[in-house]
């Protein structure tokens, strides 16, 4: 439900060309033409959406294609999806994150949304949803809702979205922001996430937010073949890595090793109730996992 990504720093905004300035012009007029179809369609509010923060967005999807341009080698990913950039900017990622923390929603920095929880590092949103290589009518399923930010950006690509977030109160929090902000192809639910949806399998993606100790093997099972799984694999106090699952089309697994990582680690369990442990009250001292 999110996640800190280890030892690349963040880059200076400026187009590194004339290429690049013309995509960060395409991402505000893209950005500007979702705000203006989802007042039309009733979807988040435009008063939130001035022109600042439209410009906003669009600055953190130039800074996010740019390190995922500089990290390629490393992620062994060529080229990002312009249709996923389209879909971060289309995203209002401070309608995601706690309200004291919106000043910092355009960082490209993870946040806490509380219960022990962050919304991921945009970097990492961006290169899991690029790494599920998805079409149109693909059917995803997300373990690990959080604020329901990924499950967003995936439905601006998909058919439809299959969320399951084992926190009762972020699972309510997140199934209510997303009627609010008129996702009605994101089916949420409140599960053990290791589990899947089995009722709706199989899926042509699956992506997981949360680190496992393991590829849960229900999860393996309730992908289709020729789908694609991303999930980050580790202990939470051991080295954790962001790895690709394959399924063939004759059911073998194919597994690759992306990135190091440093995820909150999957919950199997109710979590202990603690007291006044719900959404931060300040903004963050740094980025956290």
């Amino acid at each position: 439900m999110g996640s800190m990504r280890l030892s690349v720093s963040l880059l200076d905004l400026r187009p590194a060309s004339k290429k690049a300035g013309a995509l960060l012009c395409g991402l505000l007029l893209a950005a500007g033409a979702a705000v203006a179809q989802a007042a039309a369609e009733g979807g988040p509010d435009p008063a939130a959406e001035d022109e600042g923060t439209v410009r906003a967005r669009a600055e953190l999807v130039e800074r996010v294609r740019l390190e995922l341009e500089l990290t390629r080698r490393e992620t062994g990913n060529e080229a990002v999806d312009p249709k996923v950039l389209a879909a971060m900017a289309a995203v209002p990622r401070h309608l995601f994150v706690p309200e004291p923390l919106r000043d910092f929603a355009y960082q490209n920095r993870p946040l806490p949304i509380g219960y022990g929880q962050t919304i991921s590092q945009p970097y990492v949103v961006a290169l899991m949803t690029d790494l599920l290589d998805v079409e149109a009518g693909d059917r995803v399923l997300e373990v690990g809702t959080g604020s329901a930010y990924q499950a967003a950006v995936l439905a601006e690509l998909v058919e439809e979205v299959y969320t399951i977030e084992i926190i009762p109160e972020l699972a309510a929090q997140a199934a209510d922001r997303l009627g609010e902000l008129g996702y009605d192809t994101v089916h949420a639910r409140h599960a053990d996430g290791y589990h899947g949806w089995p009722e709706h399998a199989p899926f042509d993606a699956i992506i997981v937010t949360a680190a496992s100790s393991h590829v849960p093997p229900p999860l393996i099972e309730q992908l289709a073949p020729g789908g694609r799984m991303v999930i980050p694999v580790g202990g939470p106090f051991a080295t954790q890595q962001l790895m690709l699952v394959t399924k063939t089309a004759d059911g073998a697994i194919r597994t690759r090793q992306v990135l190091p990582v440093a995820f909150v680690p999957l919950t199997r369990d109710r979590p202990r109730d603690r007291a006044g442990d719900g959404p931060p009250d300040g903004p963050p001292d740094g980025p956290e996992g």
